[in-house]
């Protein structure tokens, strides 16, 4: 723990208690999407890694209306609130959050290198969705009208950027994170990722100037985050 950078291992949801109001500038965040009950089981192959359908035990049962008050509780006026969803989350999310802010959107990740459809059945997963919220008067970065659609293309993560020990399933590619975080916040803003995995926010974050705080129940990807952002 420093000033600038702050990790917690443990349970956000009584994690979040420990936050003051009106404490952070940005939420960016991709909790479970819930898709275990999707799952057409994993895929083995003899010449390539196996492609997992079934991500990981944690991918259960996720509720965004449990954390809306701690959400709205510590997030500044000004702040902005976007979490990685799936198709299947989207209706709740809407449903629960729209009512609490003069904005609702979404924003589209085209992943352009994803996963193969070897049975040709399908179109292939290369979007995921964001969803993101604020009131007038929020922190806001526009640039260019080019520039500010609500999507962005870049590959999932690979080589070096990808953790290989854990390997998190669902890591995020830092040049997507460093986007939104561009827009979203400024310099000196606290981000905060309650659901960080492997610590990808928070590097993303620390290399863009901003402080950090972020939360991690699973200890094996909670030590890969304090490693991979020099945290005895």
């Amino acid at each position: 723990m420093n000033d600038r950078l702050t990790l917690y291992h443990g349970d956000s949801s009584e994690l979040l208690k420990n936050i003051p109001d009106n404490q952070i500038d940005f939420i960016l965040t991709d909790p479970p999407y819930n898709l275990g009950p999707y799952s057409t089981g994993n895929m083995k192959f003899g010449w390539r890694s196996d492609i997992n359908n079934d991500l990981a035990e944690w991918d259960g049962k996720f509720d965004p209306a449990d954390y809306k008050d701690e959400f709205l509780r510590i997030l500044k006026p000004s702040g902005n609130l976007f979490s990685f969803c799936s198709y299947n989350m989207l209706g709740r999310w809407h449903e629960v959050f729209d009512p609490l802010f003069d904005t609702f959107q979404y924003f589209i990740w085209h992943k352009t290198n994803p996963v193969p459809k070897f049975r040709k059945a399908g179109f292939l997963n290369s979007c995921e969705m964001i969803v993101c919220m604020w009131n007038k008067g929020h922190t806001w970065n526009f640039g260019k009208q080019s520039e500010m659609h609500n999507h962005f293309e870049c590959p999932i993560c690979m080589g070096l950027e990808r953790v290989k020990e854990p390997k998190h399933p669902t890591q995020k590619p830092l040049k997507l994170l460093k986007y939104l975080i561009g827009i979203a916040s400024n310099e000196n803003n606290l981000v905060l990722d309650p659901f960080m995995g492997v610590g990808s926010t928070g590097v993303a974050a620390m290399e863009l100037n901003r402080r950090f705080i972020g939360i991690e129940l699973d200890k094996e990807y909670f030590k890969a985050a304090q490693k991979r952002l020099k945290i005895d």
